[in-house]
């Protein structure tokens, strides 16, 4: 599913009479949750699941091609668990 197909369901469920008021809120959306995960906080929607942000810690790999061992740095990276809900439903 595309932003535009998105667009347009959340358009069609919400009673929406333009897409671009869909589109804005969207948007929103996603700019509040980005700013909430950027700030190291924790965004949780009741029967959808968590967004939150874990700490990788450096490690070491290796490259397949030459066989050389690298290190990779430590880093912060986006997580979502489901809630139960949603694993209910996809079942």
């Amino acid at each position: 599913m595309t932003k535009a197909d998105l667009v347009a369901k959340i358009a069609e469920k919400a009673g929406f009479d333009h897409k671009s008021d869909a589109e804005k809120a969207l948007t929103a959306t996603v700019t509040v949750l980005r700013e909430a995960l950027v700030a190291g906080d924790t965004v949780t929607l009741n029967g959808f699941g968590t967004f939150k942000t874990v700490d990788r810690a450096e490690r070491k790999c290796r490259n397949p091609r030459t066989k050389e061992e690298m290190v990779v740095p430590a880093c912060r990276v986006p997580k979502f668990i489901p809630g139960k809900q949603l694993k209910e439903a996809i079942q």
